[in-house]
């Protein structure tokens, strides 16, 4: 999450016509406007590589899947965040071309500045969204993966995915591998790409 707008208390109407005349993009969270700060290289090419897989595998459904530029309502939130992907197979988000309602699967890329959050605080927003069923959280500097899936009890639980495993995404029937989750992907160590590490 970014930091405050100088001018918050907006109601989501006008959060939705300010928001439309900036620049850059911001979230907003009940009445608060948050501007959304410039992500790294490394996260960029991991959420285009499990987007493109997305994208692949679930050709010729009814699922589509979107990056960050979309943006996604919680009304129980009152709030509107920017996933960094998320895939919906609803005919209401089809219908609507400038906002999702309905993700079954919502990935976030881990910055240092927003860990905490995305898995606490947003996390707890995204959990009152009836249609999901499974939120990946992706961890750069650890190459590892956790996803939390809703269980037919409504219960959510743990599936961690360490270095080198290939992640599997219930909610859409895809395998990932480490090798193509994090392709292309320069470790702030290394001068270059090592193509043998997962």
């Amino acid at each position: 999450m970014g930091h405050a707008a100088p001018n918050p208390v907006f109601t989501a109407t006008d959060y939705l016509a300010w928001e439309a005349t900036q620049p850059e993009r911001h979230e907003f969270l009940d009445g608060e406007v948050f501007a959304m700060a410039g992500a790294e290289d490394r996260h960029v090419t991991v959420a285009m590589n499990l987007a493109f897989a997305l994208r692949q595998h679930l050709s010729g459904s009814p699922c589509r899947t979107f990056m960050s530029d979309m943006r996604l309502h919680i009304a129980a939130a009152n709030a509107y965040f920017y996933p960094d992907v998320m895939v919906t197979c609803s005919a209401l988000d089809l219908a609507s071309s400038m906002v999702k309602t309905e993700p079954k699967l919502i990935a976030e890329v881990l910055s240092p500045s927003t860990a905490a959050y995305d898995r606490g605080l947003k996390f707890s927003h995204y959990r009152s969204l009836a249609s999901l069923e499974e939120y990946m959280v992706i961890d750069l500097d650890a190459r590892s993966t956790d996803c939390y899936r809703k269980g037919a009890d409504g219960l959510w639980v743990l599936h961690p995915f360490a270095r080198g495993e290939a992640v599997t995404l219930a909610s859409v029937a895809l395998e990932i591998s480490a090798q193509q989750l994090f392709a292309d992907v320069v470790d702030p160590t290394s001068d270059r790409a090592d193509p043998t590490l997962p």
